[in-house]
């Protein structure tokens, strides 16, 4: 990539530093606290062994609050990493024409990237009006714009676009791939994206014979809302539902094919790819459902480290804004614990408790290990909404090492500003 000449104002005055400059994948499992990824590394790789996201080098504690809250909303927490400015808790971007992010550019970081050149591109395993993703290119008064949110995301001319939600793309009176439309302003807006030069893809098997040719761009919309089902364990059971929907791409495959379209870009690219399955499985105390979640989260961080090791102008940064339900981990001794009797639907002090299926079932068993020992364990929950506390920012590439300490909402937008056009921007 380029390098870029640029001041910085040290304790001697200005001076000239060369930037690189590089690409940037944000990946945001939403939700996600030190604790959810302990339990993801126990039944994954055991408690010796490592996860995609243990391998990421550089990490610092996450503080996420907001100006009216000391814990973030997924909107709120998307609005400061998307602009560089402390939000309210109700905040879905800054709608107001005039509202400029902490550059100055009157916009978010993806739409300042793609004035520069960049491609830029969205994944979501949930439906594509969730804020982790969509607030990145698109403002709303509220988050439950939704038809509105679809038209500005398909406006905004991004490379890729691939999740879910195809029912606020097509008007009621449409059946579409996965169901009935929901727009109730009779616009068909898979057809208006198509007539923007849009490939438009409907499930795994079209994702994966999809040939990408210069310019081309792609809107994926693989379930009628999420791609998954984010209910508690007992209803997915008794609906005979899986927790991810067969017919989608994983997060993993809609990041690897994000990533092959956008590197073909010569002025470089920014990705943001959102897992929203380990916060709404969190939000619905579904110990099962996040842990699955988490597992497909951790290969797509897999995924953007191999890109990396290829193209090491580039930062692979993961985040989340919140810790989801207030997930911890108990694992205690076994010789206290029978792994063949289900566990007691809350612990002493009343907080729910889930084992591999949910309440009043049988524990989780860690894989083994280092001396061979297959260890129990069982998810308890504190809330069901997102909370403060536990959240790790991770990173690896270029300009990964700054990442240290505690580092709070802004200074991912930072990190990631630094890296995409080679400027430090200063602190208030």
């Amino acid at each position: 990539m380029r390098r870029w000449m640029f001041l910085l104002l040290g304790p001697l005055g200005l001076f000239a530093a060369d930037a690189p400059v590089g690409n940037v994948i944000f990946l945001h499992p939403d939700g996600t606290s030190l604790a959810s990824w302990m339990a993801t590394r126990f039944l994954q790789v055991g408690p010796a062994g490592q996860l995609n996201w243990d391998r990421l080098p550089h990490l610092a504690v996450y503080d996420g609050r907001m100006t009216d809250a000391l814990s973030a909303s997924s909107n709120g927490g998307a609005t400061v990493h998307a602009w560089g400015v402390r939000a309210p808790h109700a905040a879905f971007g800054f709608p107001d024409a005039s509202a400029r992010s902490l550059s100055g550019f009157q916009g978010p970081i993806m739409r300042e990237a793609q004035a520069a050149g960049r491609a830029v591109g969205l994944v979501q395993s949930g439906a594509h009006y969730e804020p982790g993703s969509a607030v990145h290119l698109v403002s709303a008064p509220k988050r439950a714009d939704e038809a509105h949110i679809m038209v500005d995301l398909i406006a905004s001319g991004a490379a890729v676009l691939l999740g879910g939600g195809e029912r606020w793309f097509l008007p009621e009176g449409t059946v579409g791939r996965h169901g009935p439309g929901q727009r109730k302003d009779g616009r068909n807006l898979v057809e208006e994206a198509r007539r923007a030069g849009y490939t438009v893809l409907f499930n795994r098997e079209e994702l994966q014979a999809a040939t990408s040719a210069p310019g081309a761009k792609f809107l994926g919309l693989f379930a009628h809302d999420h791609t998954f089902n984010d209910r508690p364990e007992e209803e997915l059971r008794a609906a005979q539902l899986p927790n991810y929907q067969p017919q989608a791409p994983t997060f993993a495959e809609m990041t690897a094919f994000a990533l092959r379209v956008l590197a073909a870009h010569p002025g470089g690219f920014f990705l943001v790819a959102e897992e929203e399955g380990t916060d709404n499985f969190a939000n619905k105390n579904n110990a099962a459902g996040v842990l699955e979640a988490h597992a497909r989260a951790d290969a797509g961080i897999g995924v953007a480290r191999e890109f990396l090791a290829q193209h090491p102008d580039t930062l692979v940064v993961v985040a989340a804004d919140s810790n989801a339900g207030s997930m911890t981990v108990m694992g205690p001794r076994a010789a206290t614990l029978d792994p063949a009797k289900p566990l007691p639907p809350r612990d002493a002090n009343g907080a729910p408790i889930d084992g591999r299926d949910g309440t009043g079932t049988l524990p989780f068993v860690a894989r083994p290990d280092e001396n061979g020992q297959a260890l129990p364990f069982w998810i308890s929950w504190g809330a069901k909404d997102d909370t403060s506390g536990g959240v790790i920012i991770r990173a690896e590439g270029l300009n990964a090492e700054r990442l240290r300490g505690n580092v709070d909402n802004i200074d991912l937008y930072r990190l990631m500003y630094l890296t995409l056009f080679g400027r430090e921007l200063p602190r208030k």
